[in-house]
């Protein structure tokens, strides 16, 4: 029976899977970023489609890391000569070249360290993204579907780059109930990326702690003492912190 009861089984047995399998993985790029951060360095989120809700959900949010900046298909506009019209087509993510051109614009430093989501892992924007990383030195984290990935045609994916992988255990395609057409609905992708993404979070102020140092951390803008906390912290990193839509 397809209900809202199918699909929050199949959401728990995601989530239950993420926390129990992934949880090695995500100490490990836990620790990889604290150490990218008190280094200096600033979290580079990129995501494309619908991966840039977990891209966005590490950067600018109340209760989340300071020095983070999300890289985006939109900064060639943003940032560049590009007009709005020019981004407006969902499959831009697949045009070779685009993730130089954005790079190009981006305030990036040899201590950052990436981190790069996206289901199938192997649009051209994101593989290309990750490749410039490696190729510049950068640690990249991957937050991405084994099971869709490893049914791509051979070459250079997401995976294949990364230093470290977090698997969020969506099926091929995303989409996790099936219907009798078989057509699939209710994507996972995005519920175990958020999490996983918070889950990082956790890990990295974790270290700060353990280590005796404040994590830079945003505060809420809509309680007293905010916007000030922020901004201070803000300055630290000035335009290597790019807020743009966060």
């Amino acid at each position: 029976m397809i209900d809202q009861d199918a699909y929050a089984e199949v959401a728990r047995s995601a989530i239950d899977r993420l926390v129990t399998k992934e949880r090695d993985t995500i100490a490990r790029a836990g620790t990889l970023i604290y150490e990218s951060l008190r280094a200096g360095g600033v979290l580079q989120a990129f995501g494309t489609g619908h991966s840039r809700s977990i891209a966005l959900e590490l950067v600018g949010r109340a209760g989340g890391l300071v020095p983070a900046n999300q890289l985006g298909i939109r900064d060639v506009a943003y940032y560049g000569d590009a007009s709005p019209a020019d981004i407006l087509d969902p499959k831009i993510e697949r045009e070779p070249g685009l993730a130089a051109r954005i790079w190009a614009l981006a305030p990036i430093r040899p201590e950052d360290i990436f981190v790069i989501i996206s289901n199938s892992g192997g649009n051209a924007a994101i593989v290309e993204m990750a490749q410039l990383a490696v190729n510049h030195g950068h640690q990249v984290i991957a937050i991405t579907s084994r099971a869709h990935t490893t049914r791509l045609p051979s070459g250079p994916r997401l995976a294949d780059l990364a230093h470290v992988t977090i698997d969020n255990g969506a099926p091929y395609g995303d989409a996790a109930l099936p219907l009798p057409d078989g057509t699939t609905i209710c994507p996972i992708s995005n519920l175990t990326g958020v999490l996983a993404a918070q889950m990082l979070v956790a890990e990295v102020v974790g270290h700060h702690l353990n280590a005796g140092v404040a994590p830079p951390i945003f505060r809420s803008a809509n309680t007293p003492g905010g916007d000030a906390h922020n901004a201070a912290l803000l300055r630290t990193y000035g335009p290597r912190v790019r807020l743009g839509d966060a």
